[in-house]
């Protein structure tokens, strides 16, 4: 089930933003992203060539955009919408044989915990809440609908904290402890987003699933948003003031708002807050269209600049053409 192209994003800033994102080097998960903010902005083409060099370059175990040395277990799969698109829009069989090449991989692979949740990497033994953004979505989309949820559920199981209403980043399945226990601003921002995704892939005979999942994302928007600063952004840690102040979490929750509130996942009230977080992301895009103040490339540790800051822009406004309704 593919939930389809969003909207065609028009504006000066999208168009800068698109091509700064397409001049861009990439990594496995950059591409996948960058491919799917072509996919639900309308570039139909772009999309279609960002897929067809996720499979050219295709590990021999299944993994898309397997470029240098892909250590990841999850990142590779965010292409993998994409590639399913360019195998309905082309009827090439390559397209739908390497998408089932990563399900497969996903499915299989042995890099995973006792209770089955995917491991972030090949060589240790951490789960990431990146990896719940990388992986579920794109096996709700190829129709795996009982283990998207399945790998939902075991990282959050994993990783989110009731209390705070929020994520954790990174934990060590080895050592049984957080090796960053952090509210990564990022990081629930790849959740919300994430969980957004799933939601839209599920048969409206999950219908149960569909609503819990709902339910993880109202608690996970509740968290952030009680943690947005006045001007829209949050802080890359969320609960750390020291920590620097950072664009990218804002265009992710506000995409999954956005999405969320058109599934009827989200009380229409929480728009305001996207709005917010929309406004100031436009005010970070400078003139060549660089989204600043991201988590930068290629340690994510400080400010700058990236390809998901570039895509998280496309996709935020993507959802809000077509999800959003009038304002």
């Amino acid at each position: 089930m593919r939930q389809g192209i969003t909207a065609r994003v028009e504006g000066e800033n999208a168009g800068k933003v698109r091509d700064a994102l397409l001049c861009m080097q990439r990594e496995a998960w950059e591409q996948g992203l960058a491919a799917q903010a072509m996919l639900e902005t309308g570039e139909e083409e772009l999309a279609i060539l960002l897929a067809h060099d996720a499979v050219v370059r295709q590990a021999p175990d299944g993994r898309l955009s397997a470029i240098g040395e892909c250590r990841t277990v999850t990142d590779p799969a965010a292409a993998g919408e994409a590639v399913l698109f360019a195998a309905a829009r082309t009827g090439d069989p390559a397209f739908g044989a390497a998408a089932e090449r990563m399900a497969q991989w996903l499915l299989t692979t042995p890099h995973r915990t006792a209770d089955g949740v995917l491991h972030h990497f090949i060589d240790r033994p951490y789960v990431w809440v990146d990896s719940l953004y990388m992986a579920p979505p794109f096996l709700a989309a190829a129709g795996r609908h009982a283990e998207a949820v399945r790998q939902v559920e075991g990282m959050r199981k994993l990783l989110w904290d009731r209390q705070d209403r929020l994520y954790h980043h990174m934990w060590d399945d080895g050592e049984k402890r957080f090796t960053r226990a952090a509210y990564w601003g990022s990081g629930n921002g790849w959740a919300a987003a994430g969980l957004a995704r799933v939601i839209g892939h599920l048969p409206q005979s999950m219908a149960e699933d569909r609503e819990r999942l709902g339910g993880y994302l109202r608690d996970l928007v509740d968290g952030c948003v009680a943690r947005m600063r006045p001007d829209g952004l949050f802080h890359d840690v969320m609960d750390d003031p020291g920590t620097f102040v950072e664009t990218n979490a804002s265009q992710m929750i506000a995409c999954a708002i956005y999405r969320g509130v058109a599934m009827g996942c989200l009380d229409a009230r929480t728009l305001e807050h996207a709005e917010r977080m929309r406004n100031a992301a436009h005010r970070m895009v400078d003139e060549r269209g660089l989204v600043r103040g991201v988590c930068g490339s290629p340690g994510f540790d400080r400010p700058g600049t990236s390809t998901e800051g570039q895509a998280f822009f496309l996709l935020m406004e993507a959802a809000r053409a077509a999800h959003a309704g009038p304002r």
